[in-house]
């Protein structure tokens, strides 16, 4: 439920109270400032709240960004604000602030924009819409008025709202490919009463078609799951398109989103392996190993992207000359293409489905997304060895929870801290050593599956308690969660290749899928802003050391055929147990609502 109060000298004839209604407000008026201060204060404190003046011109959509997007606590163009619940007792107080009596007019004949500047000063986190071409203003006279209007009849509303429905910042195959229809797919949705999530949703559903048609073995199977695969990326660009035009934003839809793109590629994997194998050919190892590279890619933007997005003196010589590439206009395509982002990479995916063998679409992905991670991860970390930037414990804190981190590698951090100083390269360095020496060993050993493969794995789990013992505040301390995760993946897709008997590397899938699931989630929470999941759920997980170990003594004291059986299980346990906890978490989150503006690699 949300209530506008009118408050100032009433306007004839005006559309705005109909606006209002339209965007599903309950209008009320109030005469004067003291009216108006009893009408929000007679508001329950659960409900948004908007102030508007009646002497508003502007567009409708103007009003909409100000009024109803749930991603700001307090919105304001001029002649309008918002607040939502978070921000209610800050717009009390700015109301019981202003002054009543003579000498007072200055404040309360232009209420809104009085309070707009008392809430700004709050710092409640107020968000001023960037019009651009759209107009709001309060017109003081008859003439202001007139010319007011002719501003909003010389501006077509519909067109700016489809226009920014578009991501801001996009791959070259999406901007040129896909948005310039999808846009108006979103606002058939819209008119229908569709959500974004609904969207998602079919998004999702279309790619598992798509993945059992892979898993035919067929030419036509192949051919159907490429364009399906397009069209379920048409989906996926579709559902934020329309988050943006609706306004229509929720933690738990970016949530989806992320995830489900995710559950998306690698159930298409899953497809593409299960259908090499009805001809004849095992690409599950190339399919794990897709999986896992792709996974360490996104652990890599996360990482870096924590550790620097609130850091102070963040700049260095290599992100301004990022800037200055990003002015010649060439460049800036050709380093969105090179990086191999998620439209690029579905159409290359669907386009060699269609016309190849799943081995080669397994190659090319390999291939293609090897470099694309060797060019980004060389750009940030030249970025942190030459910016001076300074890290919050916040950041800090956000490092650890993506390090995903057990009860053994917290018990040897404990012993381990004050051996090391904090700002140094002694938590990347040791994380390194933890996944090299563990990786060196099972693939270069005649025979991993042993006891003394558990032996190098707890002394692996030891420098990965030792990499976390102080706060990760250093300059590349963000690659301590890309190496954990690489040491865990690969050694489960290798100890899996080398027990050498059927179905070995898909329970690994569904093993590393399980997990990277669990890591995903963790993302979005902090994200969201509402943490990493519970101690206790990552204890029970037993972190990236933990698991390790259980996986090194199930491959020594198993047989092939049992470390399968072993495996299987251990994928459905984690599987259900993380899964149960996000849905629970979801559901029932009151996490403010968010949306990812920048295409995800």
């Amino acid at each position: 439920m949300s209530t506008a109060i009118l408050t100032g000298p009433p306007v004839a004839g005006s559309p705005l109270e109909a606006d209002l209604r339209a965007l599903g407000f309950d209008v009320r008026t109030a005469n004067d400032a003291t009216a108006a201060a009893e009408l929000i204060n007679a508001v329950p404190a659960q409900e948004r709240v908007a102030v508007v003046d009646p002497r508003f011109v502007g567009h409708l959509h103007a009003l909409r960004l100000a009024l109803t997007d749930p991603r700001f606590p307090a919105a304001a163009v001029p002649g309008a604000l918002t607040a939502q619940p978070a921000a209610r007792a800050a717009l009390t107080r700015a109301v019981g602030r202003i002054p009543v009596g003579a000498g007072t007019a200055h404040l309360t004949d232009v209420l809104t924009d009085t309070l707009t500047e008392s809430l700004d000063r709050d710092e409640i986190g107020l968000h001023r819409v960037e019009l651009g071409s759209l107009v709001a203003t309060v017109a003081l006279t008859p003439a202001q008025r007139e010319d007011a209007r002719e501003a909003v009849a010389a501006v077509d509303d519909e067109a700016v709202r489809l226009r920014t429905a578009v991501k801001s910042r996009d791959g070259f195959f999406t901007t040129y490919c896909i948005s310039p229809y999808s846009r108006y797919l979103a606002r058939w949705c819209a008119r229908r009463g569709l959500t974004p999530n609904q969207v998602t949703t079919t998004s999702l559903l279309t790619a598992l078609i798509a993945a059992g048609c892979a898993a035919t073995g067929t030419r036509g199977g192949f051919v159907a799951a490429g364009f399906l695969l397009l069209f379920s990326f048409v989906l996926d660009c579709t559902d934020g398109q329309l988050a943006r035009y609706s306004l229509q934003y929720s933690t738990m839809g970016a949530w989806l989103d992320a995830t489900f793109d995710r559950a998306k590629e690698y159930a298409y994997y899953a497809g593409l392996a299960l259908g090499a194998a009805r001809g004849g050919d095992d690409v599950w190892a190339l399919a794990l190993g897709a999986m896992v590279l792709m996974t360490c890619r996104h652990v890599v933007d996360f990482s870096f992207n924590e550790a620097n997005h609130d850091a102070t003196a963040n700049t260095s010589p290599t992100a301004a000359l990022s800037g200055k590439l990003d002015s010649v206009g060439w460049t800036v395509w050709v380093r969105r293409m090179i990086v191999l982002p998620i439209g690029e990479r579905w159409a290359m995916i669907a386009v060699l489905t269609a016309l190849t063998t799943p081995r080669i679409v397994f190659y090319a992905l390999l291939i293609g997304c090897a470099l694309a991670a060797c060019y980004t991860t060389a750009g940030r970390v030249l970025r942190s060895l030459t910016r001076r930037a300074r890290r919050t414990d916040r950041a800090a804190q956000a490092l650890a929870d993506l390090a995903d981190s057990g009860p053994l590698a917290e018990l040897i951090a404990r012993s381990a801290r004050g051996r090391g100083r904090t700002g140094s390269f002694l938590a990347p360095v040791m994380a390194f050593l933890s996944a090299a020496v563990l990786l060196v060993w099972v693939i270069f050993e005649n025979d991993p599956a042993s006891w003394l493969t558990v032996g190098v794995a707890f002394c692996s789990a030891l420098l990965a308690g030792a990499a976390v013992a102080r706060p990760l505040k250093g300059a590349l301390d963000w690659l301590v969660p890309p190496f954990f995760r690489a040491g865990e993946y690969v050694t489960i897709l290798v100890l899996a290749a080398r027990a050498d008997v059927p179905g070995a590397l898909p329970a690994a899938y569904g093993l590393v899928a399980a997990v990277a699931y669990h890591h995903y989630d963790t993302v979005y929470r902090i994200r969201g802003g509402t943490g990493a999941p519970p101690r206790w759920l990552v204890r029970a997980t037993g972190g990236h050391e933990g698991r390790i170990l259980v996986i090194t003594v199930l491959a020594a004291a198993l047989s092939p055929s049992g470390f399968t059986i072993a495996l299987t299980a251990l994928a459905v346990a984690l599987a259900l147990l993380v899964l149960i906890e996000s849905i629970r978490f979801w559901v029932s989150s009151q996490a403010p609502a968010v949306h990812d503006e920048g295409e995800p690699a």
